[in-house]
């Protein structure tokens, strides 16, 4: 198995997430493709660690072994909130704790990087996984819906704090926090010591954010970075137009850094972000796409790593 010798910024790990190979949202784009291929052609491109995708093992043990054989750590585990829907708290204190469970595991483990932080996005009256317009049909939340999605935020936020993580909230299309005025309110409503920004290029951008102004407001709030490209022409591809997510996905609105038909400008991002200076953590590439289609994932992924490495170096 190939060992990156790419020399990063001090702090910076590279990563990426199995979406580049079978998508956990729709899990039958690229469910063809088994653990093993993913992680190893994830180690073959360079990367130092993923997240943990719908068809990896549950076996704590196995996924480990597995992981530590190719030399990858664990990026990001995730964990769905559901604060703005009835009996939603508890279900999502359940899943934190089989995510706090796992992670005690794994990282006892002696993974070459810990894990530190835990991905959240709330999913109460998401339509993303449904086959609605996301023009039409995205969801906006009350008064009362915002301050109860705060407000559990800071208490999960807190626990995981006490654990030794850092909860790091990700705005996502198709979800009542998905712009740039909806990241803000969150950063402004939520508690600093509990609750950080996920930074995800590729949602905010689709969303019509300004990155870059993201990151100058709220710096010292990113904890996690998702580094995900754009294609513009898709975005506005007219047949389109009153598309759902998974139809946007499956015409390849997301690519990888590095693809020369995404449009997010990510050398002044980096420059913006400052990796190994103002930001240190993960930088982690995600490209939800359908592997059938175009060239392979290692293709995408080892494209990403070289553009990284230069851009980084």
């Amino acid at each position: 198995m190939r060992r990156d010798t790419t020399i990063l910024p001090e702090g910076i790990h590279l990563g990426i997430t199995p979406t580049c190979w079978t998508n956990d949202d729709f899990p039958l784009i690229g469910n063809d493709i088994p653990m093993e291929q993913c992680l190893s052609e994830i180690a073959l491109a360079g990367f130092a660690g993923c997240s943990i995708g719908h068809n990896f093992t549950t076996d704590v043990d196995a996924l480990t072994a597995a992981m530590h054989l190719r030399g990858l750590s664990v990026s990001e585990p995730w964990v769905s909130t559901y604060f703005t829907v009835p009996d939603g708290a508890e279900r999502t204190a359940r899943d934190l704790l089989k995510v706090l469970e796992f992670l005690k595991d794994f990282n006892a483990g002696d993974p070459p990087v810990k894990t530190t932080t835990i991905g959240v996005a709330e999913f109460g009256h998401s339509i993303h996984l449904q086959s609605l317009s996301l023009r039409s049909n995205r969801p906006e939340f009350t008064d009362e819906q915002w301050a109860d999605l705060c407000k559990g935020l800071n208490k999960i936020g807190e626990i995981v704090a006490s654990q030794g993580f850092t909860l790091a909230y990700h705005p996502h299309m198709g979800t009542g926090v998905q712009t740039e005025e909806d990241a803000d309110r969150l950063m402004r409503d939520t508690d600093s010591r509990h609750v950080s920004l996920l930074l995800d290029t590729g949602h905010l951008t689709w969303a019509g954010a300004d990155v870059r102004g993201i990151v100058e407001r709220h710096r010292e709030r990113i904890a996690h970075v998702h580094l995900k490209n754009i294609r513009s022409s898709v975005r506005a591809d007219r047949t389109l137009a009153a598309g759902s997510f998974r139809e946007y996905v499956e015409a390849g609105i997301f690519t990888v850094p590095g693809d020369v038909e995404g449009d997010v400008d990510f050398d002044a991002l980096l420059k913006n972000l400052r990796p190994g200076e103002s930001y240190r953590g993960w930088l982690v590439v995600e490209a939800e796409q359908d592997p059938r289609g175009g060239q392979p994932p290692l293709y995408h992924a080892q494209t990403a790593h070289s553009y990284l490495s230069e851009a980084l170096a």
